[in-house]
């Protein structure tokens, strides 16, 4: 293997410094020649230089990373937001630290505890529970040395960056296209110990009065975001005369159907049904399954341009502008799920 090429071997070629040679490569003002500019960076090609980001970050004060802290990278919308960051992050000519809370919200405040200490120039964080995140991880959060984006889940009460969908008008759009179907007796299966839940079903619930009809408890049932509890908490769902059900994510849908499969019930043959995320339904789900879409492109864009914001702030040493909220707009996608009754 090739030794690795220094700062040194470059300076001693062109006769200059050590420190020149350093800022001229890393684009710092000095008082070099155009002449010896361009002899440093020819060399540096020819030698295939590759700067080292541990000394950089010491000049620059710039670990050029960044980190991402998700409770479930097993699920398709934040494998897809993962994706997403990191691949903008990287067009931006940075690093992106991805970790995984499982779902703890111990977990959480460690994570961002670690992050920080590697030297991250800021955060993106969906945490793993937004309705009790715990005393520590919040007083971490007031006290962050470095800029932050919620993402997707907001813990209530604290004054930070965050970007999400409407989780609300999401809930709203999926019943509402329920509803307009014909269909009157539409069960959901929603995660009742979230917000991101407890706003899809208040949308869920704001459709059914709008058509006159009252919530009905009997019909809305709690499971977690996982395959497996969807699969256990749809059992309760078979029992009832539903003619329809929103899933409030893909996972429960895909719990949702696994048990209708197994009791030989078929979409939308038996039953109606309308997903949330469209993360993958087309490749997961047959039939493909009508979908509240929320767009992990749009979603990652967003946040990145909020973080960078703060970023560039911080390297003109401006004041930080008041804390800033994104909420973008979900939509549906209809697909072959959903018959008329």
């Amino acid at each position: 293997m090739a030794a690795k090429v220094t700062l040194k071997d470059i300076a001693r070629e062109v006769g200059l410094s050590p420190t020149s040679v350093s800022l001229v490569l890393n684009d710092r003002p000095c008082k070099i020649s155009a002449e010896n500019r361009r002899r440093i960076k020819e060399v540096a090609r020819k030698k295939r230089y590759i700067p080292n980001q541990i000394a950089r970050s010491l000049v620059t004060q710039h670990s050029q990373t960044l980190g991402l802290v998700v409770p479930n990278i097993e699920s398709r919308f934040f494998s897809s937001l993962a994706r997403n960051l990191e691949l903008r992050c990287r067009e931006r000519g940075y690093l992106l630290l991805i970790t995984n809370s499982d779902g703890s919200k111990s977990n959480d405040t460690e994570l961002v505890r670690l992050l920080v200490n590697r030297g991250v120039d800021g955060l993106f964080i969906v945490v793993s529970d937004e309705l009790r995140p715990g005393r520590e991880l919040a007083s971490m959060l007031e006290q962050l040395p470095v800029p932050y984006v919620m993402v997707d889940r907001f813990i209530e009460g604290l004054d930070c960056d965050k970007v999400g969908f409407n989780n609300e008008q999401g809930g709203y759009l999926a019943t509402s296209y329920l509803l307009g179907r014909g269909h009157e007796r539409v069960a959901c299966l929603i995660n009742k110990e979230s917000n991101t839940g407890l706003e899809r079903m208040a949308g869920y619930e704001r459709a059914l009065r709008e058509r006159g009809i009252e919530p009905d408890p009997e019909l809305e049932f709690h499971t977690a975001y996982y395959i497996d509890d969807a699969y256990e908490s749809a059992k309760d769902f078979l029992k009832t005369d539903a003619t329809a059900v929103f899933a409030s994510s893909d996972n429960i849908a895909l719990g949702l159907l696994k048990l209708l499969y197994a009791h030989d019930l078929r979409v939308p043959r038996d039953y109606s049904v309308v997903s949330y995320d469209n993360s993958a339904a087309d490749s997961l789900f047959e039939p493909a399954l009508t979908s509240i879409e929320q767009n992990s492109g749009e979603l990652a864009d967003a946040a990145i341009d909020l973080l960078f914001a703060r970023l560039a702030e911080a390297d003109a040493g401006t004041e930080p502008k008041g804390s800033v909220s994104t909420i973008l707009r979900p939509k549906i996608v209809v697909k072959n799920s959903v018959r008329w009754l």
